[in-house]
């Protein structure tokens, strides 16, 4: 589905079933963010368990991102404030938010600023602060083919790098190859801006009210594990799930174990 946020057409995918003014009154509300230069897509098998178990979801690609109008917004804060702009176009008093790297800043960010707004937060893949090497960073400004090659590296587990789909024939480093090209040119830098540029103190996470799930793959070489586990250090109640012999993209490397993960914290089962 097409809604206006802000003056803007953004795409919502709804996890394949028909998402209605009643469903959204009367069903929790999910909200799946993506990271930088992706889109709704890396969330598939995820939102489609929900929305098919009693949850009306709501998978937006972020602006100037995958089919959604529109530029790359500049920064975590901005688009913390776009995520509830979204809920506010469908009347969505309250939701649970699940992010993915850029999109766990922007969850964090959301809770913190929006706490009446965020029922459930799960961080997936996160650190604060989450930054960027300068060699990265210039190759998604000059050169994007060298951006996309240097994200897959690090992206994936060893037994990612070379297979381990649980769908026999899908090459896990190839599709991700492909949706990063898909994106429209200047998008990756602005994401990776974006992360680079968020600075908000981990003490200031103290107040955190909402239940927070923290999520880690046990590989991940983008944001590490020991990253991660600091942050319980701040957010009263969290908790962290890690997900062995995952890299960075867990959705992709072990979809069932974060599914698993997120039905036990936002289902409750």
């Amino acid at each position: 589905m097409e809604i206006n946020v802000l003056g803007q057409l953004a795409y919502i995918y709804n996890g394949g079933k028909k998402l209605t003014a009643d469903a959204v009154r009367q069903q929790p509300v999910v909200v799946f963010i993506h990271g930088a230069q992706q889109d709704h897509s890396c969330w598939v098998l995820q939102s489609r368990w929900f929305a098919h178990h009693g949850f009306s979801v709501l998978v937006p690609d972020l602006p100037g991102h995958g089919r959604s109008a529109g530029e790359a917004l500049p920064s975590v804060e901005v688009l913390a404030d776009w995520i509830v702009a979204l809920l506010d176009a469908l009347g969505v008093e309250k939701a649970s938010l699940i992010g993915h790297s850029m999109g766990s800043l922007v969850a964090l960010e959301a809770t913190v600023r929006h706490a009446g707004r965020v029922s459930q937060t799960a961080l997936i893949g996160t650190s604060l602060p989450m930054p960027v090497s300068q060699a990265l960073l210039d190759a998604t400004r000059d050169n994007e083919p060298k951006a996309v090659a240097m994200i897959n590296a690090f992206s994936y587990s060893a037994t990612g790098q070379i297979g381990g789909n649980t769908v026999p024939g899908l090459w896990l480093l190839g599709m991700n190859q492909r949706l990063m090209e898909r994106q429209k040119k200047g998008v990756f830098h602005t994401d990776m801006n974006a992360c680079n540029a968020y600075a908000r103190s981990p003490d200031s996470l103290k107040e955190i009210a909402t239940p927070l799930l923290i999520v880690a793959g046990s590989q991940d070489r983008m944001t590490s594990p020991k990253a991660a586990k600091a942050l319980l250090g701040f957010i009263p109640g969290a908790r962290l799930v890690s997900i062995e012999g995952s890299g960075h993209a867990l959705m992709a490397e072990r979809p069932d174990a974060v599914l698993d993960t997120l039905r036990g914290f936002i289902a409750g089962g």
